[in-house]
């Protein structure tokens, strides 16, 4: 475990989100819209105002629709638009993801986001645990030296339940410039277990830190505060 506290991630739909995800300690913000369908990129006049608003990094999803992570010639044209757009909204990184048909990161795809990027970082988001084989979509993605986090839950729809292949990804990405984002599933009441046990880096919250544990209810300022409380007493 590196001597630097575990990095809390949080995502956020609104403003509102984010200022009650700053105010109870998080690292980094990803700002999303439509969370009940994983995620899609916001409106611009929500980075903005995010950016405007919080003096922590605001990592923004750059996703089209929720159809597959399988792209076509259009989504690649909305996306690298997309991708402009953010960075000049201000964000501190673009959170992204694509497959090809055969469930293997598309390298092709995500060389051409990197472009558009023009040297700001991308989060590879959970596109990742649907690809064959996790620990060869690694591989791909630490070719890339843009690609600085992969958010993933090991595979499973709750990284609780995926601690084993976490720790074994987080062996594999180990002293390398790519951080493994354990993300989907963490409660307040197991991460400091969670993380004990896999020693990831850096983990990331969702409906965990929402009222009332729900995904489409506001963040509550007060959970995040307590996973910030924990992550500093690891």
């Amino acid at each position: 475990m590196a001597s630097e506290r575990v990095l809390l991630e949080v995502i956020a739909t609104t403003l509102a989100d984010a200022k009650a995800a700053a105010r109870g300690g998080a690292d980094r913000l990803e700002l999303v819209t439509a969370m009940g369908e994983g995620g899609l990129t916001p409106s611009i006049g929500l980075i903005e105002a995010v950016v405007a608003a919080v003096p922590i990094p605001v990592n923004v999803i750059v996703r089209p629709h929720s159809r597959s992570f399988v792209y076509d010639a259009g989504d690649f044209a909305v996306m690298l638009r997309d991708v402009r757009a953010a960075k000049s909204a201000g964000a501190s990184a673009v959170v992204i993801g694509m497959l090809t048909v055969s469930r293997e990161v598309d390298r092709d795809g995500l060389a051409r986001v990197v472009e558009a990027a023009d040297g700001m970082p991308i989060t590879f988001h959970r596109a990742f645990d649907e690809a064959r084989d996790l620990h060869e979509a690694l591989d791909v993605l630490l070719g890339f030296d843009a690609v600085t986090n992969v958010l993933t839950s090991g595979g499973k729809p709750s990284v609780l339940d995926a601690t084993a292949e976490i720790s074994s990804l987080a062996r594999h990405a180990d002293r390398t410039h790519c951080t493994v984002l354990a993300g989907a599933g963490l409660t307040v009441d197991r991460v400091a277990d969670f993380v004990r046990v896999t020693q990831v880096t850096a983990v990331h919250f969702g409906s965990g830190v929402r009222v009332d544990g729900k995904g489409l209810a506001p963040v509550d300022e007060e959970k995040v505060r307590r996973v910030t409380t924990l992550l500093d007493s690891l």
